[in-house]
């Protein structure tokens, strides 16, 4: 067995910080989940809105203006927000090609959200896209399609969070 904070060549990662970020769990009138396929991940995982938080920012700014800048919108309207703040860690071959090497994963404040504009209103050919594809999709089934290291935080955000749509 591993010990946690360890990679795999003996390098110690545990004294390593977590960036501070934000999500979004944006849910449409029917109650389906935005999710989106990264552009430098090569495969058919798909995501939510997610990403960090610039200095000065709240996390409620933060939120707003990453929907802008990776969905081309920000018709959006906070119902919820995540009890605590939600981690996860990177796995181990991904952390020094990740900002520099300088994080260990990630530590989040997630937002429940409603869309209260029109899918013709969401754009993700951004000024700087992160995204190649979308879709609305079945809240369950969000942790079976995002990558395997941020499995337990979807599992924890469906639970968390589920109960919002009726």
């Amino acid at each position: 067995m591993r010990e946690s904070g360890k990679k795999e060549d003996g390098v110690d990662i545990s004294g390593l910080p977590y960036r501070n970020g934000v999500g979004a769990m944006l849910f449409n009138t029917l109650g389906r989940v935005f999710v989106a396929r990264r552009i430098d991940i090569p495969s058919e995982a798909w995501q939510m809105p997610q990403g960090g938080i610039d200095s000065g920012e709240t996390p409620r700014e933060a939120i707003l203006r990453e929907l802008k800048e990776e969905i081309g919108t920000a018709e959006a309207e906070i119902i919820a927000e995540s009890q605590d703040w939600l981690t996860y860690e990177f796995p181990h071959w991904l952390v020094q090609n990740i900002w520099d090497g300088r994080y260990r994963g990630q530590r989040q404040k997630w937002f429940a959200m409603r869309f209260v504009g029109e899918d013709s209103d969401i754009n993700i050919a951004t000024q700087t896209p992160e995204f190649l594809d979308w879709k609305w999709e079945e809240r369950n089934r969000l942790p079976e399609l995002i990558v395997p290291f941020k499995r337990r935080l979807y599992q924890d955000l469906v639970a968390e969070f589920g109960h919002l749509v009726r």
